[in-house]
Protein backbone atom coordinates (compact mmCIF):
# COMPACT_ATOMS: atom_id res chain seq x y z
CA UNK A 1 0.00 0.00 0.00
CA UNK A 2 1.42 3.23 -0.87
CA UNK A 3 1.98 6.13 1.68
CA UNK A 4 -0.95 8.53 2.18
CA UNK A 5 0.51 11.98 0.86
CA UNK A 6 -1.39 14.90 1.69
CA UNK A 7 -2.20 18.26 -0.14
CA UNK A 8 -3.74 21.28 0.33
CA UNK A 9 -6.60 23.58 -0.94
CA UNK A 10 -8.09 26.35 0.62
CA UNK A 11 -11.92 28.07 -0.48
CA UNK A 12 -13.07 31.50 0.26
CA UNK A 13 -14.94 31.10 3.33
CA UNK A 14 -17.73 32.54 5.08
CA UNK A 15 -17.58 34.27 8.35
CA UNK A 16 -18.86 32.02 11.69
CA UNK A 17 -19.13 28.12 11.67
CA UNK A 18 -21.34 27.05 8.86
CA UNK A 19 -24.32 24.40 9.84
CA UNK A 20 -22.98 21.28 11.07
CA UNK A 21 -25.87 19.32 12.62
CA UNK A 22 -27.75 19.01 9.38
CA UNK A 23 -26.95 18.09 6.08
CA UNK A 24 -28.08 16.97 3.02
CA UNK A 25 -28.08 14.72 -0.56
CA UNK A 26 -30.20 14.86 -3.42
CA UNK A 27 -29.87 12.16 -5.63
CA UNK A 28 -30.07 13.79 -9.31
CA UNK A 29 -29.42 10.58 -11.22
CA UNK A 30 -26.77 7.52 -12.13
CA UNK A 31 -23.82 8.42 -10.20
CA UNK A 32 -25.02 12.32 -9.63
CA UNK A 33 -25.44 13.45 -6.42
CA UNK A 34 -25.86 16.49 -4.81
CA UNK A 35 -24.14 16.59 -1.12
CA UNK A 36 -24.46 19.69 1.05
CA UNK A 37 -22.63 19.73 4.50
CA UNK A 38 -20.27 21.82 6.45
CA UNK A 39 -19.96 24.87 4.40
CA UNK A 40 -19.21 22.58 1.12
CA UNK A 41 -21.35 22.07 -1.88
CA UNK A 42 -20.12 19.13 -3.38
CA UNK A 43 -21.53 17.24 -7.09
CA UNK A 44 -20.33 13.92 -7.59
CA UNK A 45 -19.87 12.10 -11.26
CA UNK A 46 -21.86 14.69 -12.93
CA UNK A 47 -24.67 13.66 -15.62
CA UNK A 48 -26.82 15.57 -17.51
CA UNK A 49 -27.40 13.70 -20.50
CA UNK A 50 -31.79 13.30 -21.14
CA UNK A 51 -33.88 10.24 -21.98
CA UNK A 52 -32.63 8.98 -25.31
CA UNK A 53 -29.03 10.44 -25.35
CA UNK A 54 -25.89 8.44 -25.53
CA UNK A 55 -23.27 8.15 -23.27
CA UNK A 56 -19.84 7.70 -24.96
CA UNK A 57 -17.97 4.31 -23.52
CA UNK A 58 -15.15 4.48 -25.55
CA UNK A 59 -13.69 1.86 -28.47
CA UNK A 60 -17.05 3.16 -30.31
CA UNK A 61 -19.46 1.50 -27.47
CA UNK A 62 -22.38 3.58 -26.63
CA UNK A 63 -25.27 3.14 -23.78
CA UNK A 64 -28.80 4.92 -24.12
CA UNK A 65 -30.04 7.04 -21.14
CA UNK A 66 -33.41 5.54 -20.50
CA UNK A 67 -33.60 8.73 -17.92
CA UNK A 68 -34.02 11.86 -16.87
CA UNK A 69 -32.00 13.81 -14.36
CA UNK A 70 -33.71 15.66 -11.79
CA UNK A 71 -32.52 18.97 -12.74
CA UNK A 72 -30.42 20.53 -15.48
CA UNK A 73 -27.02 21.68 -15.19
CA UNK A 74 -27.89 25.26 -15.34
CA UNK A 75 -29.87 24.55 -11.86
CA UNK A 76 -27.26 23.01 -10.17
CA UNK A 77 -26.19 25.80 -7.16
CA UNK A 78 -22.46 26.91 -6.63
CA UNK A 79 -20.14 24.44 -6.41
CA UNK A 80 -17.40 24.49 -4.11
CA UNK A 81 -16.06 21.29 -5.78
CA UNK A 82 -16.58 17.87 -7.82
CA UNK A 83 -15.71 14.89 -7.18
CA UNK A 84 -14.75 12.65 -10.45
CA UNK A 85 -14.83 8.89 -9.94
CA UNK A 86 -13.69 7.99 -13.25
CA UNK A 87 -14.12 9.63 -17.19
CA UNK A 88 -16.96 7.90 -18.43
CA UNK A 89 -19.71 9.43 -20.73
CA UNK A 90 -22.17 8.24 -18.37
CA UNK A 91 -20.10 9.93 -15.33
CA UNK A 92 -18.93 12.98 -17.39
CA UNK A 93 -20.81 13.47 -20.35
CA UNK A 94 -19.98 16.03 -23.45
CA UNK A 95 -22.75 18.40 -21.89
CA UNK A 96 -20.70 18.65 -18.89
CA UNK A 97 -17.58 19.05 -20.91
CA UNK A 98 -18.76 22.32 -22.71
CA UNK A 99 -20.77 23.94 -20.12
CA UNK A 100 -19.59 23.62 -16.92
CA UNK A 101 -17.49 26.15 -15.21
CA UNK A 102 -13.72 25.24 -16.27
CA UNK A 103 -12.62 27.16 -12.82
CA UNK A 104 -14.10 24.66 -10.64
CA UNK A 105 -12.07 22.34 -8.47
CA UNK A 106 -12.76 18.65 -9.75
CA UNK A 107 -10.82 15.77 -7.65
CA UNK A 108 -10.59 12.86 -9.77
CA UNK A 109 -7.43 10.05 -11.37
CA UNK A 110 -4.64 11.24 -13.00
CA UNK A 111 -5.76 9.64 -16.40
CA UNK A 112 -9.58 11.60 -16.04
CA UNK A 113 -6.95 14.63 -15.31
CA UNK A 114 -5.24 15.07 -18.60
CA UNK A 115 -8.47 14.47 -20.33
CA UNK A 116 -9.89 17.33 -18.24
CA UNK A 117 -7.17 19.85 -18.55
CA UNK A 118 -6.85 18.78 -22.39
CA UNK A 119 -10.48 20.37 -22.38
CA UNK A 120 -9.44 23.83 -20.69
CA UNK A 121 -10.42 22.68 -17.16
CA UNK A 122 -7.74 24.63 -14.88
CA UNK A 123 -8.46 23.09 -11.51
CA UNK A 124 -8.19 19.39 -11.27
CA UNK A 125 -7.18 17.98 -8.33
CA UNK A 126 -5.52 14.16 -9.30
CA UNK A 127 -5.20 11.84 -6.88
CA UNK A 128 -3.64 8.42 -6.72
CA UNK A 129 -4.82 5.44 -4.63
CA UNK A 130 -4.15 6.25 -0.69
CA UNK A 131 -2.92 10.18 -1.36
CA UNK A 132 -5.24 12.41 0.06
CA UNK A 133 -6.41 16.02 -0.49
CA UNK A 134 -7.66 18.58 2.30
CA UNK A 135 -9.41 21.15 1.04
CA UNK A 136 -10.50 23.89 4.16
CA UNK A 137 -13.09 26.63 3.95
CA UNK A 138 -13.33 28.77 6.99
CA UNK A 139 -13.86 26.77 9.88
CA UNK A 140 -14.32 23.19 8.43
CA UNK A 141 -12.43 21.27 6.21
CA UNK A 142 -12.85 18.17 3.73
CA UNK A 143 -10.05 15.28 3.18
CA UNK A 144 -10.64 13.35 0.56
CA UNK A 145 -8.46 10.27 -0.33
CA UNK A 146 -8.13 8.54 -2.76
CA UNK A 147 -9.58 4.43 -2.95
CA UNK A 148 -8.93 1.44 -4.71
CA UNK A 149 -11.41 0.46 -7.14
CA UNK A 150 -11.45 -2.19 -10.18
CA UNK A 151 -13.45 -1.55 -12.73
CA UNK A 152 -13.18 -4.81 -14.32
CA UNK A 153 -11.32 -7.95 -14.07
CA UNK A 154 -9.26 -9.55 -17.14
CA UNK A 155 -8.64 -7.83 -20.39
CA UNK A 156 -11.44 -5.16 -20.24
CA UNK A 157 -9.95 -4.35 -17.27
CA UNK A 158 -7.12 -2.96 -19.27
CA UNK A 159 -8.75 -1.10 -21.47
CA UNK A 160 -11.10 0.75 -19.39
CA UNK A 161 -10.24 3.82 -17.63
CA UNK A 162 -9.42 3.70 -14.03
CA UNK A 163 -11.54 4.46 -11.16
CA UNK A 164 -11.06 5.97 -7.94
CA UNK A 165 -13.52 5.61 -4.94
CA UNK A 166 -13.33 8.17 -2.52
CA UNK A 167 -13.77 8.32 1.34
CA UNK A 168 -14.92 12.12 2.54
CA UNK A 169 -13.54 12.87 5.85
CA UNK A 170 -15.59 16.26 6.95
CA UNK A 171 -14.21 17.88 10.10
CA UNK A 172 -13.00 21.03 12.29
CA UNK A 173 -10.18 22.94 11.07
CA UNK A 174 -9.03 21.55 14.92
CA UNK A 175 -9.09 18.01 13.63
CA UNK A 176 -12.17 17.19 15.44
CA UNK A 177 -14.02 14.07 13.28
CA UNK A 178 -17.80 15.18 12.15
CA UNK A 179 -18.73 13.09 9.17
CA UNK A 180 -17.55 10.13 6.96
CA UNK A 181 -18.38 9.26 3.42
CA UNK A 182 -17.59 6.48 1.23
CA UNK A 183 -18.24 6.60 -2.28
CA UNK A 184 -17.70 3.70 -4.32
CA UNK A 185 -17.21 4.10 -7.71
CA UNK A 186 -17.85 1.75 -10.32
CA UNK A 187 -16.07 -1.18 -8.69
CA UNK A 188 -16.14 -4.93 -8.72
CA UNK A 189 -15.61 -7.01 -5.57
CA UNK A 190 -11.85 -7.26 -5.39
CA UNK A 191 -9.38 -7.97 -2.69
CA UNK A 192 -7.58 -4.83 -2.42
CA UNK A 193 -11.49 -3.85 -1.49
CA UNK A 194 -10.46 -5.27 2.37
CA UNK A 195 -7.74 -2.43 3.09
CA UNK A 196 -10.88 -0.04 3.11
CA UNK A 197 -12.60 -1.20 6.55
CA UNK A 198 -9.06 -1.43 7.96
CA UNK A 199 -8.20 1.95 7.74
CA UNK A 200 -11.55 2.89 8.23
CA UNK A 201 -13.54 0.85 10.70
CA UNK A 202 -16.66 3.54 11.12
CA UNK A 203 -18.15 5.47 8.50
CA UNK A 204 -21.10 7.18 8.71
CA UNK A 205 -22.73 6.62 4.63
CA UNK A 206 -21.80 4.48 1.62
CA UNK A 207 -23.04 5.55 -1.21
CA UNK A 208 -22.54 2.09 -3.71
CA UNK A 209 -22.82 2.50 -7.55
CA UNK A 210 -24.85 -0.76 -8.60
CA UNK A 211 -26.28 -1.08 -11.65
CA UNK A 212 -24.47 -4.65 -13.04
CA UNK A 213 -23.37 -2.65 -15.79
CA UNK A 214 -22.32 -4.90 -18.92
CA UNK A 215 -19.77 -3.62 -21.63
CA UNK A 216 -19.62 -6.06 -24.23
CA UNK A 217 -21.45 -9.00 -21.86
CA UNK A 218 -18.41 -8.36 -19.42
CA UNK A 219 -19.30 -6.96 -15.85
CA UNK A 220 -18.05 -3.47 -14.78
CA UNK A 221 -20.24 -2.15 -11.82
CA UNK A 222 -21.28 -4.73 -9.34
CA UNK A 223 -24.62 -6.32 -9.32
CA UNK A 224 -27.09 -7.17 -6.53
CA UNK A 225 -24.86 -10.02 -5.21
CA UNK A 226 -22.03 -7.86 -5.49
CA UNK A 227 -23.63 -4.60 -3.30
CA UNK A 228 -24.79 -6.76 -0.51
CA UNK A 229 -21.00 -8.28 -0.45
CA UNK A 230 -19.62 -4.92 -0.42
CA UNK A 231 -22.29 -3.13 2.28
CA UNK A 232 -21.05 -6.59 4.12
CA UNK A 233 -17.50 -5.39 3.75
CA UNK A 234 -17.51 -1.53 4.18
CA UNK A 235 -20.21 -1.62 6.97
CA UNK A 236 -20.88 1.66 6.65
CA UNK A 237 -23.69 2.91 9.25
CA UNK A 238 -26.35 3.28 6.38
CA UNK A 239 -26.43 2.46 2.65
CA UNK A 240 -27.49 4.46 -0.42
CA UNK A 241 -27.40 2.95 -3.72
CA UNK A 242 -27.26 4.94 -6.88
CA UNK A 243 -26.43 4.03 -10.42
CA UNK A 244 -29.11 1.79 -10.90
CA UNK A 245 -31.30 2.03 -13.40
CA UNK A 246 -30.39 4.97 -15.93
CA UNK A 247 -28.62 3.23 -19.02
CA UNK A 248 -29.18 0.50 -21.38
CA UNK A 249 -25.85 -0.90 -20.07
CA UNK A 250 -27.18 -1.26 -16.34
CA UNK A 251 -28.71 -5.38 -16.38
CA UNK A 252 -29.11 -5.56 -12.38
CA UNK A 253 -32.45 -3.59 -11.48
CA UNK A 254 -32.24 -2.08 -8.10
CA UNK A 255 -35.17 -4.59 -7.07
CA UNK A 256 -32.67 -7.37 -7.32
CA UNK A 257 -30.46 -5.69 -4.63
CA UNK A 258 -33.49 -4.83 -2.58
CA UNK A 259 -34.42 -8.28 -2.38
CA UNK A 260 -31.20 -9.32 -0.92
CA UNK A 261 -31.23 -6.87 0.98
CA UNK A 262 -34.30 -8.27 2.96
CA UNK A 263 -33.65 -12.04 3.21
CA UNK A 264 -30.29 -10.69 4.96
CA UNK A 265 -31.78 -8.55 7.27
CA UNK A 266 -30.38 -5.70 6.60
CA UNK A 267 -33.36 -3.09 5.28
CA UNK A 268 -32.90 -0.59 8.40
CA UNK A 269 -29.48 0.20 6.92
CA UNK A 270 -30.55 1.28 3.44
CA UNK A 271 -32.26 4.18 2.35
CA UNK A 272 -33.62 3.87 -1.18
CA UNK A 273 -33.63 7.48 -3.27
CA UNK A 274 -35.47 8.02 -6.05
CA UNK A 275 -34.18 10.70 -8.95
CA UNK A 276 -34.77 13.88 -7.42
CA UNK A 277 -35.60 12.74 -3.99
CA UNK A 278 -33.09 13.98 -0.73
CA UNK A 279 -31.95 12.49 2.43
CA UNK A 280 -31.39 14.65 5.09
CA UNK A 281 -28.94 13.81 7.99
CA UNK A 282 -28.58 14.81 11.38
CA UNK A 283 -25.63 14.75 13.86
CA UNK A 284 -25.92 13.95 17.40
CA UNK A 285 -24.88 16.05 19.94
CA UNK A 286 -21.95 14.17 20.48
CA UNK A 287 -20.62 13.80 17.77
CA UNK A 288 -20.36 17.27 17.06
CA UNK A 289 -18.93 18.03 20.02
CA UNK A 290 -16.70 14.85 20.62
CA UNK A 291 -17.64 14.45 24.08
CA UNK A 292 -18.66 10.75 24.85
Amino acid sequence: MSRNIQNTLTLPGTPGLPEIAHGSLRFIGTATVLLRYAGFTILTDPNFLHQGEYANLGYGLHSRRLTNPALPLERVPPLDLIILSHMHGDHFDHVVMHRLDKAIPIVTTQQATRVLRHNGFAATQPLKPWQALTIVKGQTQLRITALPALHAHGLIGHVLPPVMGSMLEFMHTNGHMLLRIYISGDTLMDDQLKAIPYRYPEIDLGLLHLGGTRILGMLVSMDAQQGLEMLELINPRLVIPIHYNDYTAFKSPLHDFQQLISIAGLEERVIYLRHGETYTFELTHSRITGER
